[in-house]
C-alpha cells in the first residue's frame, strides 16, 4: 500500500497518511508526495478543498520517522537535512494554501504531525486528540513551525509545553492555538461525507462541531505564567521547584530529564520566535537549529534511549544545565552558510 493515499472525493482532495503501524510517521517520500499533491491541486479547478487524515485509529501522525533520522544523523546527516528542508517548505505551503485545508487531528498528533495540521485553515480536534511538540525529550528543539505556535500561545503556556514536552488534550489544543474546532471522532465520517457533498467547509464543520471539552492547563496558568517568565532555564526550574505546587514540581522534573542543551536552545528559540515577523522566518530559524542538532550529540543519543534501545536513560552531553553555555546556545541559532532555508 502507498504510504500516502491520494484521491478525489466529490470536490474534495483527500490526503490520507498511510503508515498506521508506525502511527503514520513521516518518511521523506511522504513529504514529497504531499507537497507535489498540494501543488497540483492548487491549480486544479476540480478541487474545492483539501482534507488531511491518518489511516488507522491511533492517530493522524506521530511525527517524523525518527529511526530513519537517527540512522542518517549517525552517517553524517545529509539525508536528514534534506528531509527537514522539504518538510519545512511543506509547512509553509500549507499555511499559505489558496484553498480550504482541513486537518483532522484525531488521535496522536505530534511533531511533524502538528506541522501538517496546525498551520491549516481548519483544524479539527476530537476527544482522542493528543497534541504535543515532544522534541526536547529526544534532544531536538520544537520545529515544523511549532516554535511559532508555542511562542504565540497565551501567557507562558507554550514555554511550559516546549520545555517539558508535555501533551495537550483537545480542550487545551483549542485554547492554546493548535486547533479550531472540536468534532467527536464518531462524527468525522459524516463530516467527510458532508464535505464531499459540496457543502462549504466552514459550514460543514460547524454542522458537526460541539463545545470544546475542558482545558486542564487553563487551571494551571497562574504558576505557569509566574515560573516560566524567568530569563533562564535554571531560574525557571528553581521557581517551579519552590512554587509549592505539585504540578510545578513535576514539570521541573520533566525539564531536568530532557536534553539540557535542547531545553536551553528551546527557550532561546521561543523567545526569538515571538519577535520574528512570519512563519517563514521562524521556519528559517528552526532549520538552522535542526541542522545544528544533527551535528551534535544529544539527538542521536535521545532517539537511541527513547526509541532504539528504549532504556529511557539518555546520556546527555553536557549532562546538566550548568554545562550548557550561552555560546553553546548561540551556535544553534547562528546563521551558517549552507544551513539557510531561504523562506523569509
Amino acid at each position: 500500500m502507498a504510504e500516502v493515499q491520494v484521491l478525489l472525493d466529490g470536490g474534495v482532495g483527500r490526503i490520507v497518511l498511510n503508515r498506521p503501524r508506525a502511527l503514520n510517521s513521516l518518511t521523506h517520500g511522504m513529504i514529497r508526495t504531499v507537497h507535489a499533491t498540494l501543488s497540483d491541486w492548487a491549480a486544479d479547478d476540480r478541487v474545492r478543498a483539501v482534507v488531511l487524515t491518518g489511516a488507522g485509529e491511533r492517530g493522524l501522525c506521530a511525527g517524523a520517522d525518527i529511526r530513519a533520522l537517527h540512522d542518517d544523523a549517525k552517517a553524517g546527516g545529509a539525508g536528514a537535512r534534506a528531509f527537514f528542508r522539504d518538510e519545512y517548505r511543506l509547512n509553509a505551503l500549507i499555511a499559505r494554501y489558496p484553498k480550504p485545508y482541513v486537518a483532522v487531528m484525531d488521535g496522536i498528533t505530534m511533531g511533524g504531525g502538528v506541522g501538517l495540521s496546525a498551520h491549516g485553515a481548519i483544524r479539527i480536534a476530537t476527544e482522542r486528540s493528543t497534541v504535543a511538540m515532544p522534541e526536547t525529550r529526544i534532544g531536538l528543539v520544537p520545529d515544523v513551525g511549532g516554535s511559532r505556535l508555542l511562542a504565540l500561545a497565551p501567557g507562558e503556556t507554550g514555554t511550559h509545553l516546549g520545555l517539558t514536552s508535555a501533551s495537550m488534550g483537545p480542550g487545551d489544543a483549542l485554547l492554546y492555538g493548535f486547533a479550531d474546532h472540536f468534532v467527536p471522532s464518531a462524527a468525522v465520517p459524516a463530516l467527510l461525507d458532508t464535505l464531499a457533498g459540496g457543502t462549504d467547509p466552514a459550514d460543514a464543520v460547524a454542522a458537526h462541531a460541539e463545545p470544546a471539552p475542558p482545558a486542564p492547563l487553563a487551571r494551571q496558568r497562574e504558576w505557569i505564567d509566574a515560573c516560566y517568565a524567568a530569563d533562564t532555564v535554571e531560574e525557571i526550574v528553581d521557581r517551579l521547584v519552590n512554587s509549592g505546587v505539585p504540578e510545578a514540581k513535576e514539570a521541573a522534573g520533566l525539564i531536568l530529564g530532557n536534553s539540557p542543551t535542547a531545553v536551553k536552545v528551546t527557550l532561546a528559540a521561543l523567545r526569538r520566535a515571538r519577535t520574528l515577523p512570519s512563519l517563514e522566518a521562524v521556519l528559517d530559524q528552526e532549520y538552522r537549529v535542526s541542522c545544528a542538532a544533527l551535528a551534535g550529540h544529544d539527538l542521536v543519543e535521545g532517539i537511541r534511549a527513547q526509541v532504539i534501545d528504549k532504556d529511557r536513560t539518555p546520556r546527555w552531553s553536557p549532562a546538566a544545565l550548568a554545562g550548557v553555555t550561552d555560546a553553546d546556545v548561540e551556535r544553534f541559532l547562528a546563521v551558517r552558510e549552507g544551513d539557510e532555508l531561504g523562506l523569509a
